[in-house]
C-alpha cells in the first residue's frame, strides 16, 4: 500500500527525532499523521521544526494533548459542561462500589481494575500510587471519531458501538447516527482545542446515560470503521492541507467485523492461505 517504507525507533528512544527528521528530508515528506498514543507527543513538540522542513504534522498542541492524557485533568476541564463519570485521585472520597481503578496516565484498557468493595480498595492502593478512581459504567461502550480542521473547528463526528474489543482495539462495531451525541462530541473537541482527528470513548451508566470516559487526540485503531462508513479522515485532511473544499460525506449505518487470517510461507514462491478455505493453495512471487 506504500511506495516506500522506513523503520523508525520507538517514540521514547533518543534516536527517534534524528531518524524522523532524516526520513522527512530524504523522502520530502509533506504530511505526517501520527496514530500512536506515544508518538503524538514528539510530533506536537517539534511541529514548528517539521513545518520548517516542509512537513505538516497533523496533531494538537502539547498542552491540549495533556488534557487528554491526564484523566484528572480531563475531568477537571470538562465535567462542569459535559457528562463525565465521577473521577477522583483520592481513595477516601469513594463511597460507592463497584468502582474502576485506572492509571492516571494510562491508555486503552491496560491496567484497569474493577474494585468491588473496601477490601479490594485497600489492596490496590497498597500496591500502586498512580491511580485514579472512576465511576463504574456497566452499559454499552461507544467510540466517536471526530474530525476538526487545522484551526480546531470541528467538522464531523461519527459514532459507533464497540460490540467487541481485544486489547483495547475494536474488532466488531456498528456505525450509527445520533445527532445529539455527534454535536456534544464536536463541542468537546472544540473546548479542548483538538486539531485534526480524535476519538472519544463513551459508556452508558446503569441509567442508560452516556458519559465521556476519555479522549484520544489522534486517529484510533478503529477509525477505519468510520472510513468504511463514508468519512475518510485522511483524505479529508489532505483536502484541507491542499486548500480544497471539504464536503461533508454521507455516513452509512454499517456493521464492520475484523478477523485474523493465517498465511504460511514455505518458500519465496509458495504461499498456503489458511483462512476461509483451508485447502486453498496459491503460488505467487513475494
Amino acid at each position: 500500500m506504500a511506495d516506500v517504507n522506513e523503520i523508525i525507533p520507538q517514540a521514547d528512544e533518543h534516536s527517534f527525532l534524528d531518524i524522523l527528521f532524516q526520513i522527512v528530508k530524504m523522502h520530502q515528506v509533506e504530511v505526517l499523521m501520527p496514530s500512536s498514543g506515544s508518538d503524538i507527543y514528539p510530533y506536537s513538540e517539534n511541529r514548528k521544526q517539521l513545518a520548517e522542513m516542509g512537513a505538516e504534522a497533523i496533531v494538537s498542541d502539547r498542552d491540549k494533548l495533556e488534557i487528554c492524557r491526564d484523566k484528572m485533568l480531563t475531568f477537571q476541564t470538562l465535567s462542569n459542561k459535559f457528562v463525565l463519570p465521577f473521577t477522583t485521585a483520592e481513595s477516601d472520597k469513594i463511597d460507592t462500589f463497584p468502582v474502576l481503578a485506572k492509571p492516571r496516565f494510562g491508555k486503552g484498557s491496560r491496567g484497569i481494575v474493577k474494585i468491588d468493595d473496601e477490601s479490594d480498595l485497600r489492596y490496590i492502593i497498597s500496591k500502586r500510587d498512580d491511580l485514579v478512581f472512576q465511576e463504574y459504567l456497566p452499559g454499552t461502550e461507544y467510540t466517536v471519531d471526530v474530525l476538526s480542521d487545522l484551526d480546531g473547528k470541528p467538522i464531523i463526528a461519527v459514532p459507533r458501538i464497540r460490540m467487541q474489543t481485544k486489547a483495547g482495539i475494536s474488532t466488531k462495531g456498528r456505525v450509527l447516527r445520533d445527532p445529539a451525541l455527534e454535536m456534544d462530541c464536536m463541542k468537546i473537541a472544540e473546548l479542548v482545542g483538538i486539531r485534526g482527528p480524535c476519538c472519544m470513548q463513551m459508556k452508558e451508566s446503569a441509567e442508560g446515560r452516556l458519559k465521556l470516559i476519555e479522549i484520544n487526540p489522534r486517529m484510533g485503531g478503529g477509525t477505519i470503521f468510520t472510513s468504511l462508513a463514508g468519512a475518510n479522515f485522511p483524505a479529508m485532511l489532505l483536502d484541507m492541507i491542499e486548500g480544497r473544499q471539504v464536503s461533508l460525506p454521507v455516513i452509512s449505518e454499517i456493521t464492520v467485523i475484523r478477523y485474523f487470517e493465517e498465511f504460511v510461507l514455505r518458500s519465496e514462491e509458495e504461499r498456503i492461505h489458511v483462512g476461509a478455505n483451508l485447502l486453498s493453495k496459491t503460488r505467487f512471487q513475494v
